[in-house]
């Protein structure tokens, strides 16, 4: 037998606030320096020049200027190229 009581299943527990993460600037617009470019769990998309990323992964512009977008391909440490989107500020 049992020696403990029957924990019972608890509802509406799951209510936390969203990350708000996604792109914030998006090509062609222009941007000044420190400015939060991309928001992101892990390195989705990777810090081209002009960006710089910081310990969250978020991707910030390092200089003022206009955002742009390209698809490049990344090397994995296997040695599998996987596509991923570049940011940089030109």
């Amino acid at each position: 037998m049992s020696h403990v009581k029957a924990g019972g299943s608890s509802k509406n527990i799951h209510n936390n606030a969203g990350q708000r993460l996604g792109v914030k600037r998006f090509g062609g617009q222009t941007v000044k320096t420190g400015e939060v470019l991309v928001r992101q769990t892990g390195s989705t998309k990777i810090a081209g020049p002009g960006t710089f990323i910081s310990r969250n992964y978020t991707i910030h512009a390092a200089k003022d200027g206009v955002v742009s977008f390209q698809k490049v391909k990344k090397g994995r440490f296997t040695g599998k190229t996987v596509p991923r989107t570049q940011v940089s500020v030109q």
